[in-house]
């Protein structure tokens, strides 16, 4: 393998689809594919963001250096007069999580969504220019999903017009926020709320944690970072955070009051601002959770499709070249559904951006109708894709081979950065039980004339599809649109059903849902891999410009839909949705849309347009260069630096030579 050739040019030849347009596709729009092009390489060229001996640092070299990164990223973007889109992009290509993350991400959006006209005019001019520097501490030592068990208390004081913060318990602690650690200056803490001696609930309070003087916590407050966690580099440049309040005095006004507030005589009201306003934020968090599923899976499947092409193992005849990993059928029975999902995920993300904005313009008009589907959706949605690529990162990390062990390969550190969105922002089976309380509430009320909107659309037609088989006879059959559909619609309203005749049984329906807790989890997945594929089909359904553009994504639909029929085979046979017949027509059909994708394969990885410094992988380069830079990567580390290795001499020469006495021990 030579430097400056392109290793992979004759798998790029192979493509029957326009892949600039494929890019354009990926990315939403030109303007947003011209946007992420320009700024990925502005970060890829440039020395201060370079990222490949990170997994080698240990904790406050990493740390350090993920100070260096973000300094300089904020320079950058005020040098550049960058807009707020344009930081963003900048700040996510860097590709290292800091601080910055959970300002711009969390801190500045609660007080956005949650703080008064006079509190945004206050608190937000200093946070846009990082004059101070935000977190958002919710989750505490002992509650994290039961956001209404947390136990940090802020009771108000009339005498003073003060709020008491304090940790009342050990588990009461603040432990997780990322910033918390080492860095911010405030914080947008979560406490109940307590007059008078009631307490009102779970509410957000600004208040500063740190001096702007000399960085050191405030009177009263205990901080500090919760320790490493797992894998090398990933995560561990965030400074995740515990936090002590030992009763800590805050103004009044700085208890965020958009929502509800309370007056100087300590009376607690609610505002005329509906309180639902607060979900819009949520809904938009779980928006850019999946759009971030989308990212990290197509870089895991873009590394994996590459090396697959560049491996060759096997099947050398008479001397001739060795068979590509990538042609090998289980190869492509476990890859290419991983492919076809990216692309999926990206279709729901999109679809998710605009719910956000029809959610947002309902609520400004005190339309609330649609707000309880979004909200389900969005947490179905949140914890299907996070799941599905935590598992599919590792899945590419097996489809590289041992190779794939290495850090140089990118996807250990991927799987460790990515696997927390697994449990933040909602552990996924506690959303999945809040999607199927959302399904049971809407079958509950079809009998009263209540018709289900958005997603749940399809539980209007509850009769028709209780009666549904399936009329597939061949398996071409299973390339229209509507015969899919048809079927996980009536696989997810048939888990619904059945999930709400078995409640029924139970006098306690608590009780009721608690046990059958496995079961409904199953209902929501059915449905939210519905909302997935119809989003697909509707897609294809619109004007999509480009040679082969629209068949390409015609068969990555296919291969999503007919992989998870066959994954879930069991539900779609056991409710009689298919027959065992129809299950084996799906398979062969599979088979033969992998045939279709393999000749387009490196070309749909390289639609994703990441540059090798994006991708961090020495087997993902676009230039398929793989085993020279392997072996240049090894001799780069630091056991590499002397032949003899620190602590030879004193505990192996030793054991060597029969005189493990006289070792120093």
């Amino acid at each position: 393998m030579e430097d400056g050739v392109d290793h992979l040019a004759f798998e790029r030849n192979k493509a029957q689809f326009d892949v600039d347009e494929m890019k354009i596709v990926w990315a939403g729009s030109r303007e947003d594919f011209e946007l992420s092009d320009r700024i990925s390489r502005l970060v890829a060229s440039d020395p201060v963001f370079k990222k490949d001996d990170r997994v080698m640092l240990d904790r406050k070299e990493l740390f350090k250096n993920t100070l260096r990164k973000a300094a300089y990223a904020w320079k950058r973007i005020i040098e550049l007069r960058l807009n707020e889109r344009e930081a963003s992009k900048l700040r996510s290509f860097v590709d290292q999580p800091a601080f910055t993350d959970l300002h711009w991400g969390m801190f500045v959006p609660a007080i956005q969504g949650q703080g008064t006209d006079e509190q945004q005019h206050k608190w937000l001019p200093p946070a846009y220019k990082m004059k101070i520097i935000g977190c958002y501490a919710q989750t505490e030592l002992g509650h994290g999903s039961n956001v209404q068990g947390l136990e940090t208390t802020a009771t108000f004081d009339p005498k003073t017009d003060e709020f008491i913060i304090h940790s009342p318990t050990l588990t009461s602690s603040k432990w997780w926020p990322g910033g918390l650690g080492k860095i911010s200056t405030h914080g947008v803490v979560y406490a109940r709320l307590i007059t008078d001696g009631q307490d009102h609930g779970v509410h957000g309070f600004i208040v500063q944690l740190r001096s702007l003087d000399d960085h050191h916590p405030l009177p009263g407050i205990t901080i500090g970072d919760i320790g490493m966690k797992f894998g090398n580099g990933a995560y561990n440049s965030m400074d995740n955070g515990l936090l002590r309040f030992d009763h800590v005095r805050i103004p009044r006004n700085q208890m965020l009051m958009r929502v509800s507030q309370v007056t100087r005589e300590g009376k607690f009201v609610h505002s005329n601002v509906p309180r639902q306003l607060v979900y819009g934020t949520m809904v938009n968090v779980r928006q850019k959770i999946v759009s971030d599923a989308s990212v990290a899976l197509s870089r895991a499947v873009c590394i994996a499709t590459r090396y697959s092409a560049v491996r060759r193992q096997f099947g050398s005849h008479n001397g001739g070249q060795e068979t590509q990993v990538i042609d090998y059928k289980t190869q492509q029975a476990r890859l290419f559904p991983l492919l076809a999902s990216a692309y999926a995920f990206r279709i729901a993300g999109e679809w998710l951006k605009w719910l956000y904005t029809d959610v947002t313009e309902r609520l400004q008009a005190n339309d609330f109708s649609t707000l309880p589907e979004a909200h389900a959706c969005t947490a179905g949605l949140k914890s299907l894709t996070t799941s599905a690529t935590a598992d599919a990162i590792e899945e590419c990390r097996k489809l590289c081979g041992g190779h794939g062990y290495l850090c140089s390969s990118g996807l250990p550190e991927l799987f460790a950065v990515y696997v927390p969105a697994c449990t933040y922002e909602g552990d996924n089976t506690v959303l999945l039980l809040q999607v199927a309380r959302h399904l049971m509430k809407t079958i509950s009320q079809l009998g009263s004339g209540n018709k289900p909107v958005g997603t749940t659309a399809y539980m209007t037609r509850l009769d028709q599809l209780m009666q549904y088989h399936s009329d597939v006879k061949k398996a071409e059959d299973w390339l229209k649109p509507n015969v899919v559909l048809e079927a996980f619609e009536a696989r997810a309203a048939r888990l619904s059903v059945a999930c709400a005749q078995n409640l029924s049984k139970f006098t306690n329906p608590e009780e009721g849902f608690q046990e059958l807790a496995a079961d409904l989890a199953d209902a929501a997945v059915a449905h939210c891999q519905l909302i997935v594929v119809s989003k697909f089909i509707e897609k294809l359904q619109k004007d999509i410009p480009g040679k082969g553009v629209r068949q390409q994504l015609e068969v990555l639909c296919s291969i999503y839909a007919l992989f998870l029929l066959r994954k879930h085979l069991g539900d779609f046979l056991s409710t009689g949705c298919i027959n065992p017949k129809q299950g084996s027509l799906a398979s062969e059909q599979l088979r033969y849309l992998y045939s279709q994708v393999r000749p387009n394969a490196i070309a749909l990885v390289d639609a994703f347009n990441y540059t090798d410094h994006y991708l961090g992988s020495i087997l993902g380069r676009y230039d398929g260069n793989v085993y020279p830079k392997l072996y240049e990567e090894a001799w780069k580390d630091p056991l590499n630096d002397s032949v003899v290795p620190d602590g030879f001499k004193e505990y192996v020469q030793p054991m060597l030579k029969q005189q493990l006495r006289n070792a120093r021990l």
